[in-house]
């Protein structure tokens, strides 16, 4: 009886979602952002459109970022070229973007100052290089306070394989594809950090190229993927780290997201 009020709960909830109409709109620098957005798009059969600036960033890195930081300090925000769907047609945004400096890339800060997105339901996507998707989501909110803005799917760079089967479970358990998925279990309690545990953490994170801290604690549990762990990390602002390490023989620990 439980499984059946819950299969007709999230039965429920997909037929209210399909019906209403769904754009992805997105900004990408790279097509790390792009890539999310096209799955995102193929899994629910959306509209899409992406978000371009004027004057085009240059896609190297440090260019990019100096241009970015100007204008983050100085409140000038890049000119964007006219969107070709209105805003007012749907029903759900899915809104993406990379993270900058641990916030939404500088064009999305053009789009919420000139778009009105009112009772909207604004589901937040974005790739990173380590983290960033709750403070940009923080920032929506304070953007855009009329609008309704959802549990969103952030996704490291270097993961951006990954996202296809990360995205069907998203999108089914927020309702807005059909389908039920076993829920993940919870974390255990977190526990000092195991010699083994600490040598786990290094191989996920060394290779990052900026120093993530030392863990001090530790929680874990066991998916039909392989075993994620959640570790509180100490460093120059305290955070917590999480990696997963898959099933299949050989698999390698990788980390997923840092929040702090």
């Amino acid at each position: 009886m439980k499984k059946l009020i819950l299969s007709l709960v999230a039965m429920t909830t997909f037929l209210t979602a399909s019906a209403q109409k769904v754009l992805v709109l997105y900004y990408s620098e790279t097509g790390t952002t792009k890539t999310v957005a096209q799955e995102i798009q193929k899994q629910l059969g959306a509209d899409i459109e992406a978000i371009e600036p004027v004057q085009p960033y240059s896609g190297n890195f440090q260019e990019t970022m100096q241009r970015g930081q100007r204008e983050q300090q100085s409140g000038q925000t890049p000119a964007l070229k006219p969107l070709k769907k209105k805003i007012a047609d749907y029903d759900v945004i899915f809104l993406g973007y990379p993270i900058w400096f641990g916030t939404y890339a500088m064009p999305i800060a053009t789009l919420v100052k000139q778009q009105d997105f009112a009772g909207k339901k604004v589901v937040p996507f974005c790739s990173f290089g380590s983290g960033g998707l709750n403070t940009s989501s923080d920032a929506l909110k304070k953007a855009l306070p009329k609008a309704k803005i959802q549990e969103g799917y952030g996704v490291r760079t270097a993961r951006v394989s990954a996202v296809t089967k990360e995205l069907d479970r998203f999108l089914k358990e927020n309702g807005y594809k059909k389908g039920t998925i076993a829920k993940l279990p919870e974390y255990s309690a977190q526990q000092p950090v195991t010699e083994k545990e600490k040598a786990l953490f290094d191989a996920a994170c060394s290779s990052y190229q900026f120093p993530l801290g030392t863990p001090s604690t530790v929680g874990k549990r066991t998916t039909p993927d392989g075993t994620d762990y959640k570790f509180t990390v100490k460093g120059q602002s305290p955070s917590i780290i999480y990696v997963t390490v898959g099933k299949e023989p050989g698999a390698k620990p990788e980390f997923t997201q840092v929040v702090r």
